[in-house]
């Protein structure tokens, strides 16, 4: 119960330390830390409006994309306690759960009917396609390592103590993050804050869905990187530490997610699309990277 009320607030606060970092980056006061999420919170408040050419598919697409992202926050751990949900195999059935909700996010903007959508709903596809192999291989040396296909045997038996480990643990944040951004459709691959359709990837998916399912679709991406966020602090909470100091630890270093995310919005350009898969390739290239000093650490490396 512990990592799911942590993350629960912290993604809450997420969207506004992003927008407060970039507008502090620029030189601006910005809005407040709940104005993305009192936006949100609008939206919820407000009916539907549906296009006759849309079939039952848009309208349950983002309840089912949502309902995806929030039932991933059962599986989370804090540290060596297990989330609401623990089994064998449970990263498995986690990274199934993503994929089927992206599933249909994208065929939310195909039943659109609009060719913008279809493009955006196509590089959507795609980036999740090629960032999906680098999540699976970065999670998978940590299994091979700690002998457990669950999060909570995982994490339960990684901890800092070596250099490699260490090392493993900061190539595992870095690429933790950029699929975080990937997922998200931040910047340098897509940029939230664009209104021009023939550049857009995630927005444009959400161009026809108002109201309800739209605050939906944002409150799943604040929970996705709430979920991002938590993984990276399980790498390197304490284990023999009192629950408050681990606790402060896991919601700290989610906050600092948020600003190193508003940081990175502010600093870097976004890149050309045909840059983008060359870029998110690279993530699986860091992640077998890491596959390999685990081979060598554990010796299984012929």
């Amino acid at each position: 119960m512990i990592p799911f009320i942590l993350i629960l607030l912290t993604s809450l606060l997420f969207p506004g330390i992003v927008v407060k970092t970039k507008a502090l980056a620029s030189g601006r006061k910005g809005p407040g830390l709940w104005q993305p999420m009192h936006d949100i919170f609008r939206l919820l408040r407000k009916g539907n409006v549906y296009s006759h050419t849309t079939s039952i598919i848009f309208q349950i697409a983002p309840v089912i994309y949502f309902s995806t992202i929030f039932f991933g926050l059962f599986f989370i751990p804090f540290g060596t306690s297990g989330g609401l949900i623990s089994f064998q195999g449970d990263l498995i059935v986690f990274i199934y759960l993503f994929g089927l909700g992206k599933f249909f996010l994208i065929l939310n903007g195909l039943d659109a009917g609009s060719g913008f959508e279809g493009m955006g709903a196509n590089r959507e596809a795609l980036y999740s396609m090629l960032a999906e192999p680098a999540f699976i291989i970065l999670f998978g040396t940590f299994s091979l390592m700690a002998g457990y296909d669950s999060f909570y045997g995982i994490y339960s038996h990684w901890h800092v103590t070596t250099g490699s480990s260490l090392v493993l643990s900061v190539l595992a944040a870095y690429v933790l993050v950029q699929i975080a951004m990937i997922e998200n459709s931040r910047l340098p691959v897509d940029d939230p804050k664009t209104h021009l359709e023939l550049t857009m990837i995630h927005e444009v998916i959400l161009l026809d869905n108002s109201g309800f399912d739209l605050g939906l679709t944002q409150l799943a991406n604040a929970f996705k990187f709430g979920i991002y966020g938590a993984l990276i602090a399980n790498f390197i909470l304490p284990e023999h530490q009192t629950i408050v100091i681990r606790a402060l630890i896991f919601v700290l270093v989610i906050l600092v997610f948020a600003i190193v995310v508003g940081l990175l919005e502010s600093f870097r350009a976004r890149f050309k699309i045909e840059k983008n898969p060359q870029f998110i390739l690279t993530l699986s290239s860091i992640a077998t990277i890491a596959f390999l000093v685990a081979l060598i650490i554990t010796n299984k490396l012929l």
